[in-house]
């Protein structure tokens, strides 16, 4: 029987979040001719102005926000070569304990069924054998990200097609690597910029993915949104110690149908 042609989904919250975490992969497999799939939940317009105005000033305009953040999101998916772009167009509902968490269109207040179908409607049209969302914590603990995991979790529930659905992950070895950078580059201040907090285990990682051939298509996509990542302390990393930095990217491995066994080094293994 022919195989059907491979396919990836990534599920992220707002414009800009595709590049952070899953930047390399998308490249990577679309340079190797697989389909990809970007689905965005929400409109970003919480995020920053190209004036400087932060959403919690008092001329910020999200509606201006969110029609600029979506252009570099457009020129984001030019860089990495993705396939398909898909937008949820919920409106963004901020960070932890913000008032627009309770905005009632907001898709933090949105019903979890009902974004979950929408999901589930795109993953049953594209039929992808990967899935890749954020943990359950949503990797630091953002609404919109924590939603992004429950309605990606509720769409598997109703589409079952799916081979592997991944989490995005940053070992804790990697965020010790991160922190002696930004000492050693005097960009930052580590604890400050990295808390302890953050990073997933080394031993509950389950692939760990080599995209140093497409590092600089990264940092271009990382670029791209220059209204969230103008003042970003990697961007001002000297290219090739940001490729020292990004040259990986991990995952937990939260289902898998082909009985992985240790590290994997390819999302698609034993797919292909």
């Amino acid at each position: 029987m022919t195989k059907a042609p491979l396919c990836l989904m990534a599920v992220h919250a707002h414009p800009d979040d595709e590049a952070a975490m899953t930047g390399g992969i998308l490249a990577k497999y679309a340079a190797e001719g697989i389909t990809t799939v970007l689905v965005v939940c929400t409109d970003g317009a919480l995020g920053d102005q190209t004036t400087g105005a932060t959403p919690t000033d008092e001329h910020h305009e999200p509606e201006s926000v969110a029609a600029h953040r979506h252009q570099e999101l457009l020129e984001s998916c030019k860089v990495l070569s993705i396939s398909h772009l898909e937008t949820l167009g919920y409106r963004d509902s901020g960070m932890a304990g913000w008032p627009q968490n309770d905005v009632a269109d907001s898709f933090w207040q949105t019903p979890v069924a009902d974004s979950a179908a929408r999901l589930a409607a795109l993953i049953e049209h594209y039929r992808p054998q990967v899935v890749v969302t954020y943990d359950e914590n949503g990797f630091y603990g953002h609404p919109d990200h924590i939603q992004a995991n429950r309605i990606t979790k509720a769409a598997l529930e109703m589409v079952p097609s799916v081979e592997k659905l991944f989490y995005t992950a940053i070992p804790k070895s990697v965020l010790a690597g991160f922190r002696q950078a930004l000492a050693e580059e005097g960009s930052g201040d580590p604890d400050a910029e990295i808390p302890d907090e953050f990073g997933t285990e080394d031993d509950q990682i389950g692939a760990v993915i080599d995209v140093a051939q497409v590092v600089d298509k990264k940092r271009a996509s990382l670029q791209a949104h220059a209204s969230q990542t103008d003042s970003s302390f990697f961007l001002a990393m000297p290219p090739e110690r940001f490729a020292q930095a990004f040259g990986q990217e991990a995952f937990v491995s939260v289902f898998d149908s082909t009985s992985r066994q240790g590290i994997d080094d390819d999302l698609f293994a034993r797919l292909r």
